[in-house]
């Protein structure tokens, strides 16, 4: 499989999708490329085991936990999230590789009991 460079925008979970009107941005850019029929680029993933990498554990120590990432293949969108948002991290990682053999991984767990 070929490398892909991965762009992502992180912050806490909380932030993302709590504090900021971050469905209503996705919605939107979703309805916009299915207009232009363009392919989906960009990933919500929540607790992201990217950050998993040793290369990005400087990334994670300055993410509150838990966290959670818009991931594209699309740096222009990461990018106009970053002064779209404010209070996030930007970056990019390659993957697959040994340390991220999955981009779009999360580390939740497979099954949560709420009580």
């Amino acid at each position: 499989m070929e490398m892909q460079t991965y762009y992502y925008v992180l912050a806490s979970k909380k932030f993302l999708l709590e504090e900021e009107p971050l469905e209503e941005v996705l919605r939107e850019r979703t309805r916009d490329y299915h207009e232009k029929e363009k392919e989906i680029d960009f990933w919500l993933v929540t607790q992201p085991a990217f950050l998993e990498a040793p290369e990005l554990a400087n990334i994670k120590i300055k993410c509150p936990q838990p966290a959670a990432a818009i991931i594209s293949t699309n740096p222009q969108f990461i990018n106009w999230l970053k002064l779209r948002l404010e209070f996030v991290v930007i970056g990019e990682f390659q993957a697959p590789s040994d340390d991220i053999p999955q981009p779009l991984a999360t580390l939740a767990p497979a099954s949560t009991q709420d009580s």
